[in-house]
């Protein structure tokens, strides 16, 4: 390689000037033309947003959304209900996009180790003769590590890569994979394939050690097929979940059980046991063995509508042992084969580039999209490793840990910034356009990879149409505008494949327990660590422990006493002589003898909100085990912390009854829909203030909502809701409108939990508004309590007086000139929504039932000399389960008439006769009697 050279004072002026001028141009449309959703306008007018059908990926698997732009800047994400991924929601990772699009940390510029600030044309110079390099021997040296790749047009160039240089090796690394899950169907079936459950078809479910309903590219088509089966009662079915720990998916279970991360095997194995198998059924705890023998007697009686999930975590056998059950049970399973691969070449994973890298067999090695520095497991050294290679080269987001470690760093578009294509997981593959040019300069993985194979410059535009050109026949142009326009590329998705009959296993031994068995989860909110610098996700509640800014050890009361642990505790947990500090956190439904960590904190070069927060588990993970970990020390240090939570965890059975409500199903024909209040004696006329001919009202199906917190996030990025950071959060301050309470009316042992969104109730008799001294909080002509701003003085008597605490107060002018962090740089400031006020320091806000949509309705219909339509508000449109319904109850045929008319239907706190429009439908369990209700 020829040594390098800084930059003349000539050279670097003029880089900066370009720099300038790429800022300056950036928040502007891209030059190819862009297929608006609906109908493309005749003209652009200001302030009137536009939707772009797009994907995002989470993993590698695309979810197929709308993005909406105004004056040319994405403002929202919102999902696309033609897309098998998205169903028209979003998760959490979705709605959060857009705020990681303007994230003032990302990569500006080129940068070289040594001298610092470079150019893309410094970088192709010194590319050059490594490449030439490997390209005269035909690749060999050559190692390209990425991420997931389910891009056609990415796995094309990859294919190409690797034809023209077989010598060269493609690694994979994706930290949260499913490499047990291929690994096991390779043991059941003699080949990898994937496995696509049909929840809607299979009435008796058995999740071991599985989290279907929580974070991952999968969860908003698992969690609306499950929950539609569920509205149904003669297929409601039961749900039976054994876990280490509470997830979102063990508490909208039937039957929960908490087990040992050493008794899943036990636990299959008498499931297989009872459809015939010939296994050893190793010995179980009394209440383990009492749920598989429940369980199994269900599945047996739902053969053809009966499925058995097995985690991700969990080893290969246990995997293929699950297959074995599926297949004895007739499931509703699809297998189709693995599409992230390039032509006939499937990659090779990252323990084999480690041992490359080891030996010094690597002269060239090119990382794109993935952060191995950081996740890798930590016994494969890759930090240590990655020097070795002679010439090394990251493309990312962000100057992130690997950035670090390489010789050059690039800048890599995001999502929204460039053109490319994905798949979702059933294969169906979607067009990714871009809404903006690059903010900050960066090139796409396509145009990077282009760079690498030294092909000629070509426009990512011109490189995914290429890919797609013999697929639109005699007129690509037609059917490139429609594959744009709907978001979703027809009859791509996968064919399905027959298994055939599934090889029964041998299990793994049961290794003697010794220390505390720790899962590694991924985090609800920070995934796998690459959204660790997202501060709306930071500040998002995790749905079970509603812990911010930061992770903890999870443990049961009685591990925590048995080790005199208290929550706030500051533990050293040591594993094969790598060490971390982890706060302790005692929650409920936690195996006694493990306790979970979730990912993606302790990250030092996350960028100003995520550097330095939380606990790094990928420093205790190992190659063999990167999600369990089985004997591992714990040492009490002589310090404390605390767990920052926007809730705490109450367990108080007749006060929570008031507050949740709970149905068991075969208690629904004697159930009856409870009022709002409105019987009860009052001092107050009543309310007949709807002169508009409008009566607003909110419906929440608290069986629908599994707790996943789109509906928080969506809020937040709708109305401009800022962040607080830590500090304030201590302080028991927080600005979310919408929160979504956790209830349990059971106990530490047997949890009996429940999800309960709640946004502002916007009472009919409001206790906010008389005590307001400068009528700031008031009523309008369609029953929505308003919070005027610029009348309010800060006097939060409106707060003390509202019973649901749902009224945020800016103590701070976080939109002026008080933010979190960088929370106010100009690039943030162009997400804002301009149908919102951005509120300034010390007044009161709240969730105004996204009263800019009501208004936009109300003026699109006016000038269409038409009724009203439906209105969406931004949580229902978020909502994966459609557990939110916002409507007109003026409309005699208004679905949200309908639901008040619900058995389930009841208000929060109705006693108080405050007669709010947003009620709930109660949750619904089947518990069977045999357990007793939930173990």
């Amino acid at each position: 390689m020829p040594p390098l050279s800084t930059p003349s004072r000539r050279e670097a002026l003029g880089l900066l000037s370009a720099g300038i001028a790429a800022g300056l141009g950036a928040c502007s449309k891209p030059s190819e033309e862009l297929v608006p959703y609906v109908v493309q306008p005749e003209q652009l007018l200001p302030g009137v947003p536009a939707r772009y059908a797009t994907a995002l990926s989470l993993g590698g698997w695309a979810r197929g959304v709308h993005a909406i732009a105004v004056d040319g800047r994405p403002i929202k994400i919102e999902g696309n209900p033609q897309h098998p991924a998205s169903l028209g929601a979003t998760d959490v990772f979705a709605e959060a996009a857009i705020l990681d699009l303007y994230d003032p940390d990302r990569s500006r510029t080129v940068t070289e180790r040594v001298s610092g600030i470079a150019s893309w044309d410094m970088v192709e110079r010194a590319l050059a003769a490594p490449l030439a390099q490997v390209r005269r021997e035909k690749g060999r040296g050559l190692r390209l590590l990425t991420g997931r790749v389910t891009s056609p047009t990415l796995a094309r160039q990859i294919a190409a890569l690797l034809q023209a240089m077989p010598e060269a090796v493609w690694h994979v690394h994706e930290p949260l994979d499913d490499a047990a899950a291929l690994r096991g169907a390779d043991l059941a079936f003699g080949r990898p394939l994937r496995a696509l459950p049909d929840p809607g078809r299979a009435e008796i479910i058995c999740c071991v050690g599985a989290d279907t309903l929580g974070p991952g590219p999968d969860q908003i088509r698992f969690g609306r097929a499950f929950i539609d089966r569920r509205q149904d009662p003669v297929r409601f079915g039961r749900l039976y979940v054994a876990e280490t720990a509470l997830t979102q998916t063990g508490i909208k279970a039937d039957a929960r059980c908490a087990l040992h991360p050493a008794d899943h095997a036990g636990l299959l194995a008498a499931l297989a046991s009872s459809l015939g198998a010939n296994l050893l059924v190793p010995d179980l705890p009394p209440e383990a063995a009492r749920f598989a023998t429940a369980a199994a007697a269900d599945l047996r009686g739902a053969e053809g509508r009966a499925l058995v999930l097995v985690g991700d975590a969990l080893p290969p056998e246990l995997h293929a042992l699950g297959h074995w059950i599926n297949g004895r049970l007739k499931a509703p399973v699809t297998y189709v084969a693995p599409h992230d691969v390039a032509g006939d070449h499937a990659p090779a994973d990252l323990a084999t580039l480690a041992a490359d890298l080891d030996r010094g067999g690597v002269s060239c090695l090119a990382i794109l999209g993935c952060n191995p520095v950081q996740t890798a497991p930590a016994d494969l050294a890759f930090a240590d490793k990655i020097g070795r290679a002679g010439f090394s080269v990251h493309a990312g987001l962000h100057g992130d840990e690997t950035a670090g470690a390489t010789h050059w760093h690039l800048p890599l578009a995001h999502e929204l910034e460039c053109w490319s294509d994905l798949r979702a997981l059933d294969g169906t593959a979607s067009l990714v356009q871009p809404l903006v040019r690059p903010l900050y300069g960066g090139r796409s993985a396509h145009e990077i990879l282009s760079l690498l194979a030294s092909a000629p410059a070509t426009a990512g535009y011109d490189i995914v149409r290429a890919t797609w050109h013999d697929r639109g026949g005699d007129d690509f142009e037609g059917w490139w505008r429609k594959a744009l326009h709907d978001g979703v590329i027809p009859d791509s998705a996968a064919a399905p494949v027959d298994p055939g009959e599934a090889r029964l296993p041998a299990l793994p031994l049961r290794p003697p327990v010794t220390g505390l068995a720790v899962e590694m989860r991924p985090d609800p909110c920070l995934y796998d660590g690459r959204y660790a610098n997202n501060a709306w996700l930071q500040e998002c509640p995790k749905p079970v422990s509603k812990q911010v800014w930061g992770n903890a050890l999870a443990l049961s009361a009685r591990e925590a006493a048995r080790r005199s642990l208290a929550a706030g505790d500051v533990v050293r947990l040591g594993m094969d002589g790598r060490a971390i500090e982890a706060l302790v956190s005692v929650e409920s439904g936690v195996a006694d003898g493990a306790g979970v960590l979730t990912l993606g904190y302790g990250r030092p070069r996350a960028g100003a909100i995520g550097s330095g927060i939380g606990a790094d588990g990928y420093r205790l993970a190992t190659a063999a085990a990167p999600r369990l970990l089985a004997g591992v020390d714990v040492e009490k240090l002589d310090r404390t912390g605390e767990v920052l939570r926007t809730q705490n965890y109450t367990q108080i059975e007749g006060e929570t009854r008031k507050l949740f409500r709970q149905i068991a199903l075969a208690d629904l024909p004697q159930a009856k829909p409870k009022g709002i209040g409105a019987e009860q004696p009052t001092l107050l006329e009543p309310w007949t203030g709807d002169a508009d001919g409008h009566a607003w009202a909110m419906v929440i199906d608290t069986h629908a909502c599994i707790g996943c917190n789109a509906c928080v996030v969506a809020c937040q990025s709708e109305n401009n809701v800022p962040v607080v950071g830590p500090e304030e959060i201590a302080r028991g301050r927080m600005m979310h409108w919408l929160r979504v309470d956790l209830y349990d009316s059971g106990t530490p042992e047997a949890v009996h939990a429940g999800f309960q969104p709640v946004p502002c109730m916007h009472c009919e008799h409001a206790p906010c508004e008389p005590v307001c001294p400068v009528a700031a909080s008031v009523h309008d002509g369609e029953g929505l309590n308003l919070q005027v701003y610029n009348r309010c003085v800060g006097t939060r008597f409106c707060e003390a007086n509202c019973p649901y605490k749902v009224r945020r107060f800016n103590f701070f002018g976080y939109a002026d000139g008080q933010p979190y962090a960088t929370m106010g740089a100009e690039s943030i400031k162009a997400q804002h929504n301009p149908n919102v006020t951005v509120r300034a320091r010390g007044v009161m806000e709240k969730c105004t039932y996204c009263i800019q949509r009501i208004a936009n309705e109300r003026q699109d219909s006016e000038r269409d000399g038409r009724p009203m339509g439906p209105v969406a508000t931004a949580c229902q449109s978020a909502c994966p389960t459609r557990a939110i319904t916002f409507g007109d109850l003026a409309k005699p045929d208004s679905p949200i008439r309908r639901l008040r008319q619900d058995p389930r239907h009841y208000a929060l706190m109705e006693e108080l006769n405050t007669r709010p429009r947003t009620t709930y439908l109660a949750d619904l369990h089947a518990p069977n009697p045999d357990l007793g209700g939930r173990t």
